[in-house]
């Protein structure tokens, strides 16, 4: 049977388009909202995409929806490009952005006690054969297992049961040494979303929905398309026509990659991935899952991956979210927890789709409309924090210790890049550092000097009158 369609490439007679229905002021302006389509429409036209929606999160709000091309869930786009523009409701398969929430399922697990990422797989799912591979090697990418599944191309055939897959596998689908190198698995999340069913008693896809879909609102986000819905397609490279992907029922394999969802309810979970969590996890356990587990270059890492969510840098922006493919769509959503700022696009096709077209369209929100900083405002302070606050040298090198509103301390070289951390205070009079090199350690105050995981701070270089490490026996001119 031949699957090829016709697609006229005619305009269409309106813009698709509509803001969101957020708290006032949450909309984007009118100068905005059309450069965000016109970016929008270009990319649709230009790769010849049938059809896409977009949005942009802002304060857990949509504040743009746009939209280009025409749907039919139901039968072919006929050779007139007749059919209905889609809406925010209009579902299109997620692919790999199934992988965050079953990654938020699994961290609901270990945040319960009932897991540690730690863990070998095989102590929750015996039969699979791969060794001393962790939890957290599977959700951040670097167990080593083989990208794809021992079975004929998943994505594009039904699915086995988890038993069946189970049955196939074998040392040989550990293809690195665990945590050697990133290599995106989509096998590992096989493992993850058999994990979950093992520790639930139910199917993954039962705890995602209880656990998460409902609880975010997010009801338009099921395992199999149902109406309004596109349908999935591939465009010939060398022509105007069209041949529809196949759909089916994943199986084990689902947890990679098998949910649909439409833009207003992606708009929700970029509005959780910036920190909007509705109680479905604790804040802490989903700024961990945002810190970069595995990096493609170093210290200035571009990309990377942290438990469950893809990351980037982009204009100064730190971005945490997923990618999507399956044969007949894409997808992708950013957040920018810093600005609690998303941006996300669904489209019906297999390939063509800008990798820029994300991040562009938030380019063009801070163009057009730049978030304001924060006002300043003056806080409290107790005395005997206020007192810390001032110059303090690290052996000869000065150090400048502020206090931040909450109690916290910062702490950070005067002159010149080092090693530099915040300070959350502890029950028990301490505090803890929370990023670099200070990440976890204890800092600890004295009436003469600081004590940062053995490193002594005092007031003037090397002063003589503190317990410094080794002795000083002052300073002098001799060399």
């Amino acid at each position: 049977m031949d699957d090829t369609l016709g697609l006229s490439a005619h305009p269409s007679a309106d813009d698709h388009t509509g803001s969101g229905q957020g708290a006032a002021g949450s909309a984007v302006g009118s100068a905005a909202g059309r450069a965000l389509l016109r970016r929008l429409a270009e990319d649709q036209s230009r790769n010849r995409v049938p059809s896409i929606v977009a949005a942009i999160v802002r304060d857990g709000r949509t504040a743009w929806f746009g939209a280009r091309g025409r749907i039919d869930g139901e039968s072919p786009i006929n050779s007139g490009g007749e059919g209905s523009p889609p809406t925010d409701a209009t579902q299109y398969r997620l692919g790999s952005i199934t992988k965050s929430l079953v990654a938020v399922a699994v961290m609901r697990l270990r945040d319960e006690g009932r897991l540690d990422l730690l863990d070998p797989v095989g102590k929750h799912v015996p039969e699979a054969p791969i060794g001393e591979v962790t939890i957290a090697q599977l959700l951040s990418h670097t167990g080593g297992l083989s990208a794809e599944p021992p079975t004929a191309w998943w994505e594009r055939t039904p699915g086995l049961p988890p038993e069946a897959l189970l049955g196939r596998l074998s040392a040989g689908d550990l293809k690195h040494r665990p945590g050697r190198r990133y290599h995106y698995s989509n096998l590992g999340y096989a493992l993850l979303g058999e994990l979950v069913a093992r520790l639930r008693g139910v199917p993954w896809l039962r705890a995602v929905q209880e656990e998460i879909l409902t609880p975010l609102g997010m009801e338009a986000t099921t395992a199999r398309p149902r109406k309004p819905h596109a349908t999935g397609y591939a465009v010939h490279p060398y022509a105007d026509v069209l041949l529809r992907e196949p759909e089916h029922d994943a199986g084990a394999m689902g947890p990679a990659g098998q949910l649909w969802s439409s833009a207003a309810d992606l708009a929700r979970w970029a509005a959780f991935v910036a920190g909007d969590t509705g109680g479905v996890l604790a804040p802490a356990t989903l700024a961990e899952m945002r810190e970069p587990a595995t990096v493609d270059d170093g210290d200035a890492w571009s990309s990377g991956y942290g438990l469950g969510l893809q990351l980037t840098r982009h204009a100064g922006r730190r971005l945490a979210g997923h990618t999507g493919s399956m044969p007949g769509f894409l997808a992708t959503v950013w957040a920018d927890p810093a600005e609690r700022v998303g941006v996300l696009y669904l489209a019906n096709v297999t390939s063509g789709v800008s990798r820029s077209l994300p991040l562009d369209l938030l380019d063009i929100l801070a163009e057009h409309e730049p978030r304001l900083p924060r006002e300043w405002r003056a806080c409290p302070a107790e005395p005997e924090l206020l007192a810390l606050t001032g110059v303090w040298h690290w052996g000869p090198s000065p150090y400048v210790l502020r206090l931040l509103p909450g109690r916290m301390l910062s702490l950070a070289p005067m002159n010149g890049p080092g090693r530099a951390s915040r300070f959350a205070p502890r029950e028990d009079g301490t505090w803890v550092g929370l990023e670099g090199y200070y990440a976890g350690e204890t800092l600890r105050v004295a009436p003469d000097h600081l004590d940062l995981n053995t490193f002594v701070f005092t007031r003037v270089p090397y002063d003589a009158d503190a317990p410094v490490p080794g002795g000083v026996d002052g300073w002098h001119g001799r060399g």
